[in-house]
């Protein structure tokens, strides 16, 4: 049935820190209901508003840098493509940044 996809260590951690995220936040909100703020974000939101739009900013990040690694390679004079960790450590700072201050 998942043959078809390609889960590699950084995939399947990408997406256990996914689930651990949205199991988090449910517990979270249970606990504590949210409230708006207004951040740097351009709109008031919630903890939930501010976790899709980092995990949005995430997989952005994360379709960039595979699509781009080849380039970086050539650019930058590398034997290989930088490592997807890379990304993944990128853009869950972007998360962390988007859910702290947004």
């Amino acid at each position: 049935m998942f043959d078809w996809m390609v889960w590699t260590t950084p995939v399947a951690v990408f997406f256990s820190c996914i689930v651990l995220m949205l199991v988090g936040m449910t517990v979270w909100e249970i606990k504590s209901p949210t409230v708006l703020r207004k951040g740097f974000l351009p709109i008031a939101t919630t903890r939930g508003d501010r976790l899709f739009i980092g995990l949005l900013s995430a997989a952005y990040i994360n379709l960039a840098f595979v699509g781009l690694a080849g380039q970086l390679a050539e650019w930058l004079s590398l034997e290989s493509e930088p490592s997807v960790w890379i990304s993944f450590v990128l853009s869950m700072g972007v998360l962390a940044l988007v859910m702290r201050k947004g």
